[in-house]
């Protein structure tokens, strides 16, 4: 039987800091009162996403990996990961402010975790009039002049905060300081890696009243303490045409706003594809004929040995494009 628009069970996880947003806007009914995230697609062990439609309803995702490789995910990419699918993809919830933290590159990660490091990109569903997030530092700092503020309590004065809205994207690269906001609800797209060095946590406590651990020693090798001319996603969004978002080595995201059916051509791609929908409504059919209704807030997965995609939207839908590019197709650019 041929490969068709995949979707995945949810991973809903509670946190400390979650809210209601999941369940309001995003149609995770399931979600709890204080559901933080909602991992859609995953490799990561223990959280493998299990798929929930169609006749592959039941396995889950490394199942797939191992039996349609590189027709599941591209031949490069199979080469490259093996039955390790390369991406997380997640939806969060911040209620309330979450800890500062940074995430190790992937030459880090590999001498300490044996694992990938973590660069991450963020795009705003949604956010509270004045809500913000942290990303990088707002004033030029090394080692010592880092550690200084650190122990003086002085943290927070030293990093650089962003207001954000609706639309606001925003890459994380390994190694810079952040933390996601009270108030906002955001897309995330990374680095199949859960490897978090936690900074600060604004002496939270937990619901046994313990602080949680923090990472202040591994969190200063990884730390990038230079400054940036610009920390957010400058984009023009073009109506019925991929816009581009982030080209990295990871992984390339595009915005797709959509009003009138639109056909994609992937053959040269030799990736998956995953469409996250942001807004509003549409259906997704391959070039085989099999076809998906996929509604706010779900993810879906196009496999790589599909040619062409036409997207149809109801009335209209704002996606997320995310696929990754191999580098012979990078180096033929």
């Amino acid at each position: 039987m041929e490969l068709y628009p995949i979707l995945f069970t949810p991973i809903l996880k509670e946190k400390i800091w979650g809210g209601k947003k999941l369940k309001e806007k995003l149609n995770k009914t399931k979600a709890g009162s204080t559901c933080g995230e909602s991992w859609e697609i995953s490799g990561i062990e223990g959280d493998v996403s299990v798929v929930k439609n169609g006749f592959l309803k039941g396995n889950n995702l490394s199942e797939l990996l191992e039996i349609y490789m590189g027709d599941l995910v591209g031949e490069e990419i199979f080469e490259k990961f093996g039955t390790e699918f390369p991406l997380l993809f997640k939806y969060i919830d911040a209620s309330e402010l979450l800890s500062i933290q940074v995430h190790p590159d992937d030459k880090l990660a590999k001498e300490r975790h044996q694992a990938y490091g973590k660069t991450e990109m963020w795009y705003v569903l949604d956010a509270d009039k004045n809500s913000e997030i942290i990303t990088g530092f707002n004033t030029e700092l090394n080692k010592q002049s880092y550690l200084k503020a650190f122990n003086n309590g002085e943290l927070e004065q030293i990093l650089n905060k962003e207001k954000v809205k609706k639309s606001d994207a925003f890459l994380i690269p390994s190694g810079r300081v952040h933390a996601i906001g009270k108030g906002i609800l955001l897309a995330e797209i990374q680095q199949s890696s859960d490897i978090t060095y936690r900074i600060y946590d604004w002496d939270r406590l937990d619901k046994n009243r313990n602080g949680r651990e923090l990472h202040t020693d591994l969190a200063l090798d990884a730390l990038d303490f230079k400054t940036y001319d610009s920390y957010r996603i400058d984009y023009s969004p073009k109506n019925n045409d991929s816009s581009n978002l982030i080209d990295s080595p990871y992984f390339t995201c595009n915005i797709l706003k959509l009003d009138k059916s639109i056909e994609t051509d992937y053959y040269n791609l030799d990736s998956f594809v995953v469409y996250m929908c942001v807004e509003g409504e549409f259906s997704v059919q391959l070039d085989n004929g099999t076809k998906e209704f996929i509604k706010t807030g779900e993810t879906v997965l196009i496999p790589a040995v599909a040619n062409t995609v036409t997207l149809s939207p109801n009335t209209s839908a704002t996606l997320l494009e995310i696929f990754i590019k191999p580098k012979k197709t990078n180096n033929d650019n």
